[in-house]
C-alpha cells in the first residue's frame, strides 16, 4: 500500500499548479487576470450554477491550473462530460496530466467552433469563462460572445470576475446579465455573472 490518498494527489497537483500559475502570471499578468488561483469557495459557487442535461457537456474556457475544474468535478459534473479549453500550452499539458477523464483541448476560446469537435456543437449545457474579458476592448468581447454562440446557441455563459458591477457592457453586446453569486472568501472577492443573448 503506497499511503498516497486521492487527497494527497490533488494537493500535489494544486501545489505544482500554483508554481505554474505564478510563472504564467509573471510572464503575462493580463492573461491571468488575478495574482492567485481561484478559491474553492468560488469554485463551489460556479459548480452550483451549472446547467446540463442528457448528453450535454460543460465547457470551461481559460481553466488555468484547474481550480474551478476540480470544483466542477466535485460538484457532480462527470469527467467525460467536462471539456476544458486552455490556450497556454504548459497549462494545457498540466491539466491533461492532473485531470484524468476530462477532455483537455489546447485551443483558442475566441475560435470555439474550430477548437471544439463538431460533435459537441449545440451540445454545450454551460460554458464557463475564466478569461479576464473586462480587460479586453469591446470588439474582442464581441468575438468571444459570438464564439460561444456558435457552439452553444441561445445558452450564453457564466463569467467569474472581480468586478461588483457587470464586467461586460452587456447591452452593447446584445446580452442580458444577472449576477448569480458573490463570494467574499475568494482573494479578491469575486462575482459570478450569467450572460444570455437578449430577447
Amino acid at each position: 500500500m503506497s499511503g498516497i490518498t486521492a487527497g494527497d494527489r490533488q494537493s500535489g497537483a494544486q501545489e505544482g499548479g500554483f508554481g505554474l500559475f505564478l510563472r504564467r502570471w509573471a510572464a503575462n499578468p493580463l492573461q491571468m487576470g488575478s495574482v492567485v488561483p481561484s478559491s474553492r469557495a468560488l469554485g463551489r459557487r460556479i459548480a452550483a450554477l451549472v446547467e446540463r442535461s442528457g448528453d450535454e457537456v460543460v465547457v470551461e474556457l481559460g481553466a488555468g491550473t484547474g481550480a474551478v475544474t476540480r470544483a466542477l468535478l466535485d460538484g457532480g459534473v462527470p469527467p467525460d462530460r467536462l471539456v476544458v479549453v486552455e490556450i497556454v500550452p504548459d497549462m494545457a499539458r498540466h491539466l491533461a496530466r492532473t485531470l484524468p477523464g476530462v477532455t483537455v483541448i489546447e485551443g483558442d476560446a475566441f475560435a470555439l467552433s474550430d477548437a471544439l469537435p463538431e460533435a459537441m456543437h449545440g451540445r454545450v449545457g454551460t460554458a464557463i469563462c475564466g478569461i479576464p474579458l473586462v480587460l479586453l476592448p469591446t470588439e474582442q468581447q464581441r468575438r468571444f460572445v459570438d464564439a460561444v454562440e456558435a457552439v452553444a446557441p441561445g445558452r450564453g455563459f457564466l463569467l467569474y470576475s472581480y468586478c461588483i458591477t457587470s464586467p461586460l457592457p452587456y447591452r452593447t453586446l446584445g446580452l442580458s446579465a444577472k449576477r448569480e453569486a458573490w463570494t467574499p472568501l475568494n482573494v479578491p472577492p469575486a462575482s459570478v455573472w450569467r450572460y444570455r443573448p437578449a430577447g
